[in-house]
């Protein structure tokens, strides 16, 4: 038998696949396409996937939906004859899948993530090759972590020798995502015996060529996403054309996946948002008709209050991913400091919003039925969005990777930092939500961002703009003095950051605790910037609700969120605190307002399928 009749291919061709308008000109746009073309949730489809969680089958009646509305298309770049035209479009769609099901978004997301060393580092016609065998369906998979080294890529022990004219692959990759499914996998392999950053290349394997000499290992059970294709595979002898399937120039594999990883992590923070989007509104539907002590529950104020954090930190998240997803395209130098920075901030930020949440339901988030039989009967939503959503902080690099990543900059970050500099264009277009993108440069990825972070060297300034907005507008003078707040305590940070004389893999504890809190100044300085740079749009043309924009609500919120975990024992002030009080009753109303309207919980509007 053919290996590709064995793999969960597509038949249909590329060029009668039906895809979401090509027309597509913001994210909200994009995200309400898709909604509207997948329908309202449907209570025996909920059912249904329960079900399959239960029996841990592949949801392959909802890839089966994506792939019918050619979601595929968007992980292919335009050059190369897909639909992916700015990064912030398909990251939307993406968050509008894990809004509805986390497994359903990784089973099918996963395909970007195995193309995209090709877009990065691929050539013209090898790119073209993967373009059309992605824009029929065929799922791609990523073949880079190891059973004995993890992330520890640099240990791996998968071969690429040459053998005649051709190149022989052997050993076994390992917690691969459509491992056994995949059509096509990319496959990190150690060319040279010493090993080292240029002893790895990166190869194509195709299944319909590879024959018995790719062979998937049994699927591995996990607690969340129990149905998507986890697994790994042996490699014995799969003979490969050296030019034709090596992806970059020989001796680059380590280089070419660490720039792809900028993209990958920086995408994975849209996985964590859909995943909140989805907790926010089950947890504001049972808040809303809840009764304790005989009283709504929303009358208590600890419940109100930790609705309106918990939104809080979601907003938060949403303003650093989407300010680093548009950096893609005009800071790609930049994404060294900010892709591991997201990728560790918003997952981990939504492992602890979740479980705040969690604790909000009580017992009703452990049983099979949060909402009774309203709506989905019989299916506990929560626990599998919860449990679902733990495996978002190990892809593309666990928290202690990308905190490692961070520390390795240290000495970078505070050279630059020390060195006036004029302003960064790329940044403001990144916070000008509507401001048009330039097409991205995967070229000018660099694996260290040389001119340190614009967000952090140019927050002082922002600290100015607000402060000058607030002599004009006094509700402003909170959001002023928390951002003053803000660019005084990040400078304080890069000043210990300077101090360290760190030399990696020796790294201190205290490095890592650094680190992290580096990742909250620049979430911070991203909300800082994001609201300067497009609050205005509001009024004028409706980008978002009105209530979180006005008189900088929801950024107020946000730096609360940030102060708190920058300084361990944060306290505002009475007069603080009463601010604070006014600015998360606001949140928690527009949350409830968003959720029983079927809109987002999100800076922006976007409606679901239910409201369209």
């Amino acid at each position: 038998m053919n290996p590709a009749d064995t793999a969960d291919t597509a038949a249909t061709p590329a060029d009668t696949v039906a895809t979401p308008a090509d027309t597509v000109a913001t994210p909200a746009a994009a995200a309400e396409e898709l909604e509207r073309r997948l329908g309202p949730a449907d209570p025996a489809d909920a059912r249904a996937r329960d079900l399959a969680d239960e029996r841990e089958e592949f949801p392959r009646a909802d890839v089966d939906a994506l792939d019918g509305i050619g979601l595929a298309r968007h992980y292919v770049p335009v050059e190369h004859g897909g639909l992916l035209r700015d990064f912030p479009a398909t990251a939307a769609m993406i968050r509008a899948v894990a809004g509805r099901d986390l497994t359903m978004a990784i089973a099918h997301g996963k395909t970007f993530l195995g193309a995209v060393s090709v877009w990065v580092a691929g050539g013209v016609e090898q790119a073209a090759r993967v373009a059309e065998l992605v824009s029929a369906g065929v799922p791609v998979s990523w073949g880079l972590t190891e059973r004995g080294h993890g992330s520890d890529l640099v240990a791996g022990e998968v071969t690429a020798y040459p053998d005649g004219d051709r190149v022989r692959l052997d050993g076994e990759k390992w917690l691969i995502n459509n491992a056994t499914r995949g059509g096509l996998v990319t496959v990190l392999a150690r060319s040279d015996p010493a090993g080292g950053p240029r002893g790895f290349d990166l190869y194509l394997v195709d299944r319909r060529t590879a024959g018995d000499a790719y062979r998937p290992l049994p699927k591995v059970r996990t607690l969340g996403i129990r149905g998507a294709d986890i697994s790994g595979f042996t490699l014995d002898g799969v003979l490969l054309d050296p030019e034709a399937d090596r992806v970059g120039a020989p001796g680059s594999g380590l280089e070419t996946v660490m720039r792809s990883l900028q993209l990958t992590r920086t995408l994975c923070a849209t996985l964590s948002l859909g995943a909140a989007d989805h907790g926010l509104a089950e947890a504001a539907h049972f808040a809303t008709g809840r009764r304790l002590y005989g009283r709504p529950l929303l009358d208590l104020p600890a419940a109100s209050r930790t609705l309106g954090e918990c939104y809080a930190d979601h907003l938060l998240h949403e303003a650093f991913a989407t300010l680093a997803t548009r950096a893609i395209h005009t800071l790609p130098g930049e994404l060294g400091v900010l892709a591991p920075a997201v990728k560790y901030l918003v997952p981990v930020g939504t492992e602890s919003l979740l479980a705040r949440l969690r604790r909000l339901l009580g017992a009703r988030a452990w049983l099979r039925d949060v909402r009774g039989t309203e709506v989905r009967a019989g299916v506990g939503v929560f626990q599998k969005i919860e449990r679902d959503h733990r495996i978002v902080s190990l892809f593309d690099g666990n928290t202690v990777v990308n905190l490692n990543s961070l520390v390795s900059q240290f000495p970078l970050l505070s050279r630059s930092h020390r060195r006036p500099r004029l302003p960064e264009a790329g940044l403001g277009q990144a916070a000008d939500l509507t401001a048009p993108l330039p097409p991205a440069d995967t070229s000018r990825l660099r694996l260290m961002p040389t001119r340190g972070a614009s967000l952090l060297h140019e927050l002082p300034d922002s600290a100015d703009r607000l402060a000058e907005l607030a002599t004009e507008q006094n509700e402003l003078a909170p959001v002023a003095a928390s951002t003053r707040l803000l660019a005084d305590r990040a400078r304080e940070l890069l000043g210990d950051i300077g101090e360290q004389p760190i030399v990696p893999p020796d790294v201190p504890a205290h490095a890592f605790d650094l680190a992290r809190r580096l990742t909250w100044a620049l979430a911070g300085a991203a909300a800082v910037r994001l609201w300067l740079d497009s609050h205005a749009h509001v009024s004028r043309g409706g980008l978002g609700p009105e209530p979180l924009w006005a008189d900088g609500c929801w950024l107020h919120a946000a730096l609360d969120r940030v102060h708190t975990r920058l300084v361990a024992g944060h306290r505002p002030t009475a007069e603080e605190e009463h601010a604070l009080e006014r600015t998360y009753a606001v949140l928690t109303g527009e949350l409830l307002r968003q959720t029983g309207d079927h809109r987002f919980p999100s800076l922006l509007h976007i409606r679901r399928a239910e409201a369209l």
